[in-house]
């Protein structure tokens, strides 16, 4: 492989992060755990995001092998509602401030020392960056030192972004085979590189907490559902579904978990025009937390949790549900499915993004928005215990071909072909390369300005 760890320096450039104020929806996810994935293999890494105001600017983990630097904080500190409030704000200081210190700091030492590396964007917000940063390399006699990689997970901000000068900058990627369509639309056709998931979130539960969560819903259809509170995740379909259950005379515990979105309070309204008995709860630390809110509240039909899950919980309430409730209607990637997989969970997706679904194999695919559908699926897997049991075997199987590391393997030999599509120099090891490629940045210099 030519891009060893010991002479590969990586930097990831997202909106979206690790800390809760910087996590809105599943990109958030996809960066922290392939930064710290990267950095467990022993890649030099940096992850640059829109963090907590009130965090440190810099933080080191993994022995100093992941740094995390939060941009934009002093604008994030007059906007506490999250990674996207003060966004066009935050957009312009991240083009003005962050492309000349991410060289000054990273990239130009990492070169001077002999080090390849790689830039990866995320999303439309900083795809602007790319070109600004590409364009400094240029004038600084650097640019064939970087390899650049841009990477779309969703639609959003398509319409915005100058494609032709993207595609000059950097090589585009995607996560999914109907996202490479989606990015075709707009002219350019990118490389799909799978999500994936960290390796510790395929385990199992605590069998206890499992069981006592079950018995404490109580019914003949336990289903989860979280996300962003968006049309596209199909909200209401999971309502309309839960409603129709209970108009037949079954028991049905809906649990929620959205965002902030104003989508939330349409979904709210029609579940409780469907007859259904809604809560809402602050999400309890612990899973025994959650065992008591259901028994506290024995008639409600949907609990909605208002307040963050942690990672820890979600792995016991994936395999206590009888259904994740993944069904969305454009979805690029769908992460959460593959997660419920991981934890031995049985996943409801939808028919877009999702590669790794395979119908009644490893989990139940929806093609349409009728919510008959949906409930014709839960009441096979009621029926058919068998069938839904091997569904989560075999999901868990499928879980296993997405950890971070196998999907790095893939990312690492993709570097290797945008590499060469951008005439970028490799640094294979102890050889004169470096010394030449400084004498060529030291010359190229005076001309800048």
């Amino acid at each position: 492989m030519i891009f060893e760890p010991q002479r590969t320096v990586f930097v990831i450039l997202s909106f979206e992060g690790p800390d809760v104020y910087s996590q809105a929806g599943g990109l958030g996810v996809r960066v922290k755990g392939l930064a710290r994935s990267l950095a467990q293999l022993g890649y030099q890494t940096y992850l640059y995001f829109c963090g907590d105001p009130d965090l440190p600017a810099e933080e080191s983990h993994e022995s100093g092998r992941l740094v995390y630097r939060r941009w934009c904080q002093w604008i994030s500190s007059r906007h506490r509602g999250g990674v996207y409030d003060g966004e066009e704000e935050k957009i312009r200081d991240w083009n003005t401030s962050l492309p000349q210190s991410l060289i000054d700091t990273v990239i130009g030492p990492a070169v001077e020392s002999g080090h390849n590396v790689v830039i990866m964007g995320e999303e439309w917000h900083t795809s602007w960056s790319m070109n600004l940063i590409s364009d400094s390399l240029y004038y600084r006699g650097l640019r064939d030192r970087v390899v650049i990689l841009w990477n779309a997970n969703n639609t959003f901000g398509f319409q915005r972004m100058n494609w032709a000068a993207l595609a000059l900058a950097a090589t585009i990627t995607t996560v999914s085979r109907y996202m490479k369509f989606k990015v075709w639309e707009r002219g350019h056709n990118p490389i799909v590189i799978p999500n994936g998931i960290p390796r510790e979130s395929i385990h199992d539960a605590d069998p206890e907490a499992v069981a006592d969560l079950k018995l404490a819903a109580a019914a003949d259809h336990f289903c989860f559902k979280i996300g962003r509170f968006d049309p596209d995740k199909r909200w209401l379909m999971a309502v309309s579904a839960a409603g129709y259950i209970k108009r037949h005379g079954k028991r049905v515990r809906l649990l929620l978990r959205g965002g902030r979105e104003p989508h939330g309070g349409e979904v709210i309204s029609h579940a409780q025009h469907q007859g259904l008995n809604v809560v809402h709860v602050n999400a309890p630390p612990e899973p025994a937390g959650l065992s008591a809110i259901l028994r506290q509240y024995p008639e409600a039909d949907v609990v909605n949790l208002t307040s963050y899950v942690s990672d820890p919980m979600l792995g016991v309430i994936y395999p206590a549900c009888d259904a994740v409730l993944a069904n969305s209607g454009h979805e690029p990637f769908g992460l959460v499915g593959l997660e419920v997989m991981a934890a031995g969970g049985l996943a409801v997706t939808g028919a877009t993004g999702e590669d790794y679904s395979d119908a009644y194999r490893n989990a139940l695919v929806l093609e349409t928005d009728d919510a008959i559908e949906l409930v014709t699926g839960l009441n096979l897997i009621q029926q058919r215990p068998r069938l839904a049991a091997a569904m989560r075997r075999r999901g868990r199987v499928t879980a296993r071909a997405y950890t971070w590391e196998k999907v790095i393997e893939q990312l690492l030999l993709r570097i290797e072909f945008a590499a060469a599509q951008q005439a970028v120099t490799i640094h294979a090891g102890a050889t004169e390369e470096p010394r030449v490629a400084r004498r060529r940045t030291r010359k190229a210099e005076p001309s800048v300005g």
